[in-house]
């Protein structure tokens, strides 16, 4: 039994490989620490408080950190933080993915390049982080393109993959189809899509399918689960509710608790700016759900 106040390192979770690169499934997402996205409550309220908890992260044994250089607002940057926080150097088992195609202007505003343009970001990304290589880079598709070729962008980074910038691919918000022809150009090593408690069935069987192949399934907002994308504070279901007293855990950790049972290829990227909700999320990779717990988080829907 694992509760939040209990200190649990990451290596709990168990490990796998990204690649050549071994990193624990309990990992980070530096999107919180900017105040970037919706979830406004879990932001630092200053730029060492974020720093502090980017390098608890890794005293607690996480060495996979999900980022983006358009991972920014006002406040700060997250490749910044994470290049203050752990650059100079950063730690030998420290693996950092990132994404590109999408961009954002100082105001904010959305875009999205062309093939040629993601090389600009690779290198915006390379120089905000200190670094001379990207260790895994995403292809982050625009919403709503199911139907879409990723074949020139894709394409695009496997060419600088091959020049050196980048060492392993992986892909983002795709469908089966478009795993399938990045695979046709360059080995991938992970999808990293929207998934939780309550997504349907054909996303379920993706996730299957990536273990199939051997390929990483990084879900995001995991914690939200489907149809809690804007609304962390949503109301939980019964039967979520009873799995996390049975555990002494909260709802949170029962969530990152499920999404790591769905297989041993699944990773986790919580993101937190509270060092509470940081440990909390840590311990959650030694919690161990019954197979009738399974099932009946498996039937929640909303």
């Amino acid at each position: 039994m694992t509760s939040a106040s209990e200190t649990i390192p990451a290596a709990a979770a168990g490990t796998w490989k990204l690649g050549d690169l071994t990193v624990n499934r309990l990992g980070f997402g530096a999107m919180r620490l900017t105040g970037s996205e919706p979830f406004g409550a879990d932001i630092p309220s200053d730029r060492g408080r974020s720093i502090a908890v980017l390098r608890r992260a890794v005293e607690l044994g996480v060495n996979h950190i999900d980022t983006a250089a358009f991972y920014f607002s006002r406040l700060r940057s997250a490749n910044e933080l994470i290049n203050s926080a752990l650059g100079g150097p950063y730690p030998d088992d420290l693996v950092i993915t990132t994404k590109v195609w999408p961009g954002r202007d100082p105001s904010g505003e959305w875009s999205y390049v062309t093939p040629a343009g993601l090389r600009g970001q690779v290198e915006e990304n390379l120089r905000q982080l200190g670094r001379d290589h990207l260790d895994v880079v995403n292809l982050r598709l625009p919403p709503r393109l199911n139907g879409r070729s990723v074949a020139e962008y894709f394409g695009a980074l496997a060419d600088l993959r091959t020049a050196g910038l980048i060492r392993h691919l992986g892909v983002s918000n795709v469908t089966p189809a478009q795993l399938s022809e990045a695979q046709a150009i360059a080995p991938v090593v992970c999808v990293q899509n929207a998934f939780g408690i309550g997504s349907p069935t054909e996303e379920h069987d993706f996730l299957r399918s990536c273990g199939e192949q051997g390929i990483a399934f990084v879900p995001f907002f995991a914690i939200a689960g489907a149809g809690r994308e804007t609304g962390a504070g949503a109301a939980e279901s019964d039967d979520l509710l009873a799995v996390a007293r049975a555990h002494d855990a909260t709802p949170a950790q029962i969530r990152l608790a499920w999404t790591l049972q769905l297989g041993p290829h699944v990773l986790a990227i919580p993101g937190t700016g509270n060092p509470d909700h940081l440990v909390a999320n840590v311990a959650a990779g030694a919690l161990r759900l019954s197979a009738d717990e399974l099932a009946l988080l498996n039937d929640v829907r909303r």
